[in-house]
C-alpha cells in the first residue's frame, strides 16, 4: 500500500502513488531505472511535461516530470545540474527519453541522482506521454477516492458512536476494528482511560505506555520528493516505528483550548499509514467531544455535590434522615464516625486554574484512602469529610505531593476532632478551618494543623469578636502594638524570649547575641512602656496572651 502525503500546513491527506508502483503500470513495463533507485519510494501526486528550457518555475513538489529532452539538446551541460535543481524542489522523478535529441546522460548526472536518491527512468521511445499521464492520474484518482470513502466510512461510525451517547470505550473500540489494532486513549498524566483492540496488541500498548511512553515519530513528506523525515514528536500528530519493530501513531486530544491527552495506537505486526492517523485524527475530534460532554456532566455533579457538602456542613441541609440518604446517593458514608479536613489555598499565584487543581488533587487522595468519603470544592478551599479510621494525615500528605507537582501554589490543611455523627459536622467543619487559618499563621504557607494541637491558640480561636482581640492587644502592648516605630519589632521579641525564658536573663541574653548590660538596659525600657511585669506574674500572662493573638493576626 502507498504512502500517503500529508501537508504539513493544511494537514490535508493527498495520497499518490510511489514511484516504483509507477514502473508497474502497463504504459511503462518497458522502461529502465537507471539512477536514483533508493529513491523509488518517494510519492507521485501528479505529472508534468518538460516542454521549456526554464522548467524549474513551473514545476511543483511530488511530480513525475516526463521529457524528451528537447528543452535541453542546446545545453547538455546543464543536464548535470538538473537533478539537484530538481531534486531541491522536491520533484518525486525524471523520466526521459534518449536518442531523439538527447543521446545519453552524462555520469556526473547518474551519480548524483543515486546519491541524492532521485529516481531517473528512461522510457521507452513508443510509449506516448498520454498513456503515461491517463494511467497513473487514473491511479492516483482511484487510490484517492478509496482512501475518501474509508475515511468516510469512519466518520459516519465515528458521528454514530456521538449521537449513540457513547464514550472513550465506544471510540476506541470503533477505531481499532476500523484500523485492526490496538487503541488506547491516554490521559495527559499518562494514563489509559480506555483501550481496545486484540489482547496481544493491546498488551503492547500497555507496555509501551506504562514504561516509556508511546515513542512517537513524526512521518511527514519534506520536500524532497517525498522523502519523510522522522523525528521525536510530544503533543503532535505522528507516525512512525518504535522499539520493537512496533508502529505507533499518537494524536492529542484537544478541547476548549486545552490538551486533555491523546489517541494513540499501536500495531506490533504491520505499518500505520497516514491514512490510518486521519481516522486517528477524526477519533481525537470525537474523544474531545465526549471529554468536553464529560467535563460539563462532571460539573454540574461537582456543583450539586458542593452545594449539599455545604448546606451539610453549616446545619442547612434537613434532618439526619434526608443527610444521610442524599450521601449515600454520592456514595459517602456519613454514618460512621468521621473527621473534617479543610484545604485553603494560601493567597498566592492564579486562584482560579490552582483551586482546580486542588480539587483534583484532593479527589484523586481521596479516591485512594477513603473511597467513602465526601469530597467537594468551594470557592477557594475544599473540604473532606474523612473516616476517623483513615489517618487524615496522610492524605493531606497525598494530596499535597500530588499538588506540589506544579508550583508556585501552596495550601494550607486543618482537621477537626474526630465528629460522631453528621448533626455534629459544621462544629467540626469550623475546628477545620480554624486549624487551617491558624496553622498558616503561626507557621506560614503549607501548613498542616490538628485543632486538637493550637494549645491556647485554640482558645483564642474561639473568641468570634476579633476587635475584641485587637483591643486587648493595643491595651495590653500599648505603643508595641503597631510598628510605626522600627524599633517596636525588636522590643517585641525581646520580651517574647524573657516571657519564653521566664525571665532568664543570661539566657535570653545568649539566644539574642546581645551583652548582659544592653538586656538589662531594654528591660528598663520594656518596662517604663508596659509596666513592672517582671514582678507581676498576671501582668506576664497578659503580655504572653497579647502576643500570641499578634501572631494570629489576620484570622
Amino acid at each position: 500500500m502507498e504512502p500517503p502525503v500529508r501537508l504539513a500546513s493544511t494537514g490535508t491527506i493527498i495520497h499518490g502513488v510511489s514511484v516504483g508502483e509507477v514502473l508497474g503500470v502497463s504504459s511503462l513495463a518497458e522502461a529502465r531505472l537507471i539512477a536514483g533507485e533508493s529513491g523509488l519510494g518517494r510519492i507521485v501526486q501528479r505529472l508534468n511535461v518538460m516542454e521549456v528550457p526554464d522548467i524549474l518555475a513551473w514545476v511543483k513538489p511530488h511530480e513525475l516530470l516526463l521529457t524528451t529532452g528537447y528543452p535541453l539538446r542546446n545545453t547538455p551541460q546543464s543536464l548535470g545540474r538538473l537533478v539537484a535543481d530538481l531534486d531541491e524542489r522536491g520533484l518525486a522523478a525524471l523520466a526521459i527519453k534518449l536518442g531523439r535529441y538527447v543521446d545519453e546522460l552524462p555520469g556526473e548526472m547518474i551519480e548524483q541522482a543515486d546519491r541524492l536518491g532521485f529516481p531517473l527512468i528512461l522510457l521507452p521511445n513508443d510509449v506516448g506521454f498520454d498513456d503515461i499521464l491517463n494511467q497513473v492520474l487514473t491511479d492516483i484518482l482511484n487510490r484517492q477516492a478509496a482512501v475518501l470513502a474509508r475515511a468516510e466510512e469512519a466518520h459516519r461510525a465515528l458521528v454514530q458512536v456521538v449521537l449513540a451517547g457513547g464514550g472513550l470505550d465506544e471510540v476506541t473500540a470503533e477505531v481499532a476494528q476500523l484500523l485492526d489494532v490496538a487503541v488506547a486513549a491516554v490521559d495527559g498524566g499518562g494514563r489509559i482511560l480506555a483501550a481496545a483492540g486484540p489482547p496481544d496488541h493491546i498488551t503492547a500498548l500497555r507496555e509501551s505506555i506504562t514504561r516509556e511512553g508511546p515513542p512517537v515519530q513524526t512521518s511527514r513528506t519534506s520536500g524532497g520528493g517525498g522523502r519523510a523525515s522522522a523525528g521525536t514528536s510530544t503533543g503532535t500528530t505522528g507516525a512512525g516505528t518504535g522499539t520493537g519493530g512496533r508502529a505507533f501513531a499518537s494524536v492529542p486530544v484537544v478541547a476548549g483550548g486545552h490538551h486533555h491527552g491523546r489517541i494513540v495506537a499501536c500495531s506490533p505486526s504491520g505499518a500505520i499509514r497516514d491514512s490510518d492517523v486521519g481516522i486517528l485524527e477524526r477519533a481525537a475530534t470525537v474523544a474531545a467531544l465526549v471529554v468536553t460532554r464529560q467535563e460539563a456532566v462532571n460539573a454540574v455533579e461537582s456543583k450539586y455535590r458542593a452545594d449539599f457538602l455545604r448546606d451539610v456542613l453549616t446545619g442547612r441541609a434537613g434532618t439526619a434522615e434526608r443527610v444521610m440518604a442524599r450521601a449515600r446517593a454520592f456514595g459517602w458514608d456519613l454514618e460512621r464516625p468521621v473527621t473534617v479536613l479543610v484545604a485553603e489555598l494560601d493567597p498566592e499565584g492564579d486562584e482560579r486554574s490552582a483551586q482546580d487543581r486542588l480539587v483534583t488533587c484532593w479527589t484523586a487522595a481521596m479516591r485512594r484512602h477513603d473511597p467513602r468519603g465526601a469530597v467537594a470544592g468551594f470557592s477557594h478551599e475544599v473540604v473532606a469529610v474523612v473516616g476517623a479510621a483513615i489517618d487524615a494525615a496522610r492524605v493531606a500528605k497525598d494530596a499535597a505531593s500530588a499538588f506540589a507537582d506544579v508550583p508556585p501554589a501552596t495550601f494550607s490543611t486543618g482537621t477537626s476532632r474526630p465528629s460522631p455523627g453528621a448533626e455534629l459536622l459544621p462544629e467540626a467543619y469550623s475546628q477545620a478551618l480554624k486549624a487551617a487559618r491558624v496553622g498558616r499563621q503561626l507557621h506560614g504557607p503549607g501548613a498542616v494543623a490538628h485543632f486538637d494541637q493550637l494549645g491556647v491558640y485554640r482558645l483564642l480561636s474561639l473568641v468570634n469578636d476579633t476587635g475584641e482581640l485587637h483591643a486587648f492587644v493595643r491595651e495590653t502592648l500599648g505603643p508595641l502594638a503597631s510598628d510605626d516605630d522600627a524599633e517596636n519589632g525588636d522590643l517585641r521579641r525581646t520580651l517574647q524570649v524573657l516571657l519564653e525564658t521566664n525571665l532568664n536573663v543570661a539566657e535570653t541574653a545568649r539566644r539574642l547575641h546581645f551583652h548582659y548590660n544592653t538586656l538589662r538596659y531594654r528591660i528598663g525600657k520594656l518596662e517604663r512602656l508596659l509596666g513592672n511585669f517582671t514582678d507581676d506574674p498576671h501582668l506576664r500572662l497578659n503580655l504572653t496572651l497579647a502576643l500570641h493573638v499578634l501572631r494570629m493576626r489576620g484570622i
